[in-house]
């Protein structure tokens, strides 16, 4: 089994726990290869093993890993959909950061999780893809999201009119700071935080969220995943920004924005000792009486 790790740059209070992934995957004898710029960040912090390789982009990772481990938070992860793409590699994270709904595995199950990995004690967890097409070709090669894709304002612009229409058919007007088109996966992000709802993973659906909306009638709303939407933007200002995750770009505002589904998934690895629910409880403290501390 060949292992490519991929992670940021980050404060050397996470050291120790890099060190550890290494030391486990050394006792198995894993071939590890490093992502370029995370090699280059760790080689004087950490001991590295002697037979150590690097990728630097999509291309190399095909050839050289049967396994992406992502070292991070949820937004760590998130970098590794322009790596793998449609390769169909699956992912698996060990979540350095707070929340960490998609890099699942605390830094405190390191040798556990890698011993798991390793003897195949897992599923894969496909999940779908959001595709976004303009006549700008925004975001390149690149214009999918695993956790949303986002239409806002400028910091200093004016609230926006976003103009949404299903399969051709409008759907409404609204009046608001932005909208989020977010995936089951990313249902538990930004989604969340702006009043969306919980999707569990297999449910074929998107979500789409507004952001503090000025027409106060307007809710989220859940849609089929097989449906064309098209947005269509009005406002003061002459740019507005599109996400891709965590890729932003400025558009002018006569763009027009179509999402839909990807025709490829991504894999996230679940170890056999862990379900959704199971990350929900334990993430949102569900079934803890929160008044006891």
């Amino acid at each position: 089994m060949k292992i490519a790790i991929y992670g940021r740059e980050f404060n050397d209070s996470v050291l120790p726990f890099v060190q550890q992934v290494f030391k486990a995957l050394s006792l198995y004898k894993i071939e590890v290869v490093v992502y370029t710029k995370f090699y280059n960040f760790l080689k004087n912090k950490v001991t590295l093993p002697t037979n150590i390789s690097t990728f630097s982009g999509h291309k190399e990772l095909l050839t050289k890993g049967d396994v992406l481990l992502s070292l991070g938070g949820d937004g760590t992860l998130l970098d590794t959909l322009s790596l793998v793409r449609d390769s169909q590699i699956p992912v698996i994270g060990i979540n350095f950061g707070r929340l960490g709904f998609l890099a699942s595995i605390n830094k405190n199950e390191i040798d556990t999780a890698i011993s798991a990995l390793v003897k195949g004690e897992y599923s894969l967890d496909k999940r779908g893809i959001l595709n976004l097409e303009s006549q700008n070709n925004l975001f390149g090669d690149e214009n999918f999201a695993l956790n949303d894709i986002t239409i806002h304002r400028r910091d200093n612009s004016a609230m926006m009119i976003i103009h949404a229409y299903m399969n051709g058919e409008f759907v409404n007007s609204y009046w608001a700071d932005g909208l989020i088109i977010a995936t089951p996966t990313g249902s538990t992000a930004y989604s969340l935080s702006c009043g969306g709802p919980i999707i569990l993973p297999n449910a074929q659906s998107f979500v789409i969220t507004p952001i503090a909306p000025h027409n106060l009638n307007v809710r989220p709303i859940i849609v089929p995943d097989d449906v064309e939407l098209t947005f269509e933007i009005e406002a003061r200002s002459t740019k507005f920004l599109v996400s891709c995750d965590s890729r932003t770009e400025t558009v002018d505002r006569s763009v027009k924005i179509t999402i839909n589904k990807a025709k490829f998934n991504v894999n996230l690895i679940r170890l056999n000792n862990e379900t959704y629910l199971t990350t929900l409880r334990n993430k949102l403290l569900w079934g803890i009486d929160t008044r006891n501390y």
